[in-house]
């Protein structure tokens, strides 16, 4: 299998004062198509790993590889150019402008991505179809349930049909009807060969995952099954 994500002893320390290790040295292999989740404690470190994987943030140690693409040989620009290619991001607020359509708000993602201006309108309907709201494209967020927002944020994230999908508490926001389609959408991504980082404190999020890892105290490892049980307090 294909990795797309590889973190070799990857970690980040912030020097202070007080000196602290956010990520102690780390190693991680996603491949493509899988669909993992990161569990842990509020201050454990998933914001900070969450950061780093979606280049938002360098390393202070190690080497992370995307799509093959050695992260820490690149320049700033380079960095923003291979995270808005290759990576979709959905958050747990949804950050879609209040007086732009649905269909708007997806072909935003495309104008920062310099997508050709002939093929905008087009892609963001699509990955609005793929979403299941073909029916909404005309839509204003304020007139869009929870569910239906988090939606038009996946469709924004699929537009540019990026390699990762990394979502953070995508379904602290949501009601549990509402959470319960987010995740059925999550399956159907995974279902069509997505790959999907969740960073979550939710276990029955976490649940739907193929694979998890937890994260506490700055430091990852793979949760043995009685583990993987136990519902994490929330935060992140």
């Amino acid at each position: 299998m294909t990795a797309v994500i590889e973190l070799a002893q990857v970690g980040r320390s912030f020097t202070g004062p007080p000196p602290v290790t956010a990520l102690h040295p780390s190693d991680l292999t996603v491949g493509r198509g899988e669909y993992l989740a990161v569990t842990g404690p509020s201050g454990s470190g998933k914001s900070t790993l969450l950061h780093l994987l979606g280049l938002l943030d360098t390393p202070s140690q190690g080497t992370y590889r995307l799509d093959g693409i050695d992260t820490g040989t690149l320049s700033d620009r380079d960095r923003s150019t291979l995270r808005g290619r290759r990576i979709g991001f959905v958050f747990q607020a949804f950050h879609l402008l209040p007086h732009r359509t649905a269909e708007e708000n997806v072909l935003l993602a495309q104008v920062y991505n310099r997508t050709p201006r002939s093929r905008r309108r087009e892609a963001a309907r699509a990955a609005l179809h793929q979403v299941g709201l073909e029916h909404r494209v005309d839509a204003l967020p304020t007139t869009l349930s929870g569910g239906e927002r988090q939606r038009v944020a996946i469709a924004r994230a699929l537009v540019n049909r990026p390699s990762l999908l990394l979502c953070d508490e995508p379904t602290g926001n949501l009601d549990s009807a509402n959470a319960a389609a987010v995740l059925a959408q999550f399956d159907r991504l995974h279902g069509e060969g997505y790959t999907l980082v969740v960073i979550t404190h939710d276990p029955a999020v976490a649940a739907r995952a193929g694979r998890s890892v937890l994260i506490s105290d700055g430091r990852l490892s793979e949760p043995t099954a009685v583990e993987s049980t136990v519902a994490e307090p929330a935060g992140g």
